[in-house]
């Protein structure tokens, strides 16, 4: 139970926004396919091509409130709910933690929508949009990662997902996007120290995620166990970059790296965990620290 059953999580802005019918199971076969649904993850680029329009859908515009999504008890029996009222701890945590804080719009994808950065659908894997400053999320990702991939994708391995896409949105506020743009792949690159900061981050927030309170004074969350954070540590191992490399048949290749290895996000996870968020500086962290 990672919510408590008693917390309000009605005030939440999530929308969902989308149509179409969702590509798991036998939508997508092979581990070629798999390789690059995780190619996309946080990236915010879209590769959906590569997998021959299987990430399905035209343009779709309808968006609605998340139902049925007012208390904890909600939140741990969906994954729509979850994400959504996870947003609400995550903007209390960081409001706290950085000053002139403002929260990203959040959109649980249905099928697949059109963003400024691509489409979102679980054939890109959530993924922030900076000029938008929203995180997209299709639940029926975290389906792939356990039908097609082995990762357990539990609850709290579903929420370092969220919490690794705001860490991007923390970078896009405070500057961090602009003053380390994107100088290639390699495994001394800006691409792999901003996500390895994302992870930091999300790391950050989990060890405080049962600090956080609804109107009442409530906390949302229950402190993590000790499964669940073995859980989220395996889903960061799973989108390693030398993990995806592996599982798709091919070498590993530290060069053409833009996340980072299993080890090293499991790692830097670990830091913000142990060290919260001002632990997180991987940009002063020499590639041999990395």
């Amino acid at each position: 139970m990672t919510f408590n059953d008693n917390a309000r999580v009605g005030g939440n802005t999530a929308k969902r926004r989308g149509r179409g019918a969702a590509v798991v199971g036998g939508g997508i076969a092979g581990i070629g396919g798999i390789a690059v649904l995780l190619l996309t993850l946080f990236t915010g680029q879209d590769f959906s091509g590569l997998l021959g329009g299987l990430g399905g859908g035209g343009a779709a515009t309808e968006e609605s409130a998340i139902a049925n999504c007012d208390t904890g008890a909600d939140a741990n029996a969906n994954d729509d709910c979850r994400l959504a009222a996870a947003s609400l701890n995550l903007d209390q945590f960081w409001a706290r933690e950085l000053d002139g804080y403002r929260q990203p719009q959040l959109i649980i994808v249905d099928g697949s929508t059109p963003t400024a950065c691509g489409t979102a659908s679980n054939a890109t894997g959530p993924f922030y949009c900076p000029p938008e400053e929203t995180v997209y999320v299709d639940p029926t990702f975290f389906a792939i990662l356990r039908d097609q991939f082995g990762a357990t994708a539990g609850p709290l391995a579903q929420l370092y997902v969220l919490a690794h896409e705001y860490g991007h949105h923390v970078q896009q506020i405070t500057g961090i996007f602009d003053r380390y743009p994107n100088n290639g792949s390699g495994p001394d690159s800006n691409g792999v120290r901003t996500e390895l900061q994302a992870d930091c981050f999300a790391g950050a927030w989990v060890a405080d995620l049962s600090q956080q309170v609804d109107e009442n004074g409530v906390p949302f969350m229950q402190a993590p166990t000790e499964t669940e954070i073995r859980d989220a540590l395996d889903a960061a191992a799973a989108v390693g970059d030398d993990n995806i490399q592996r599982q798709s048949g091919g070498a590993v290749n530290p060069e053409s790296w833009t996340h980072g290895s299993s080890e090293q996000r499991q790692r830097w996870f670990d830091t913000g965990y142990q060290h919260g968020a001002r632990s997180c500086d991987t940009f002063s962290t020499s590639g041999a620290d990395l």
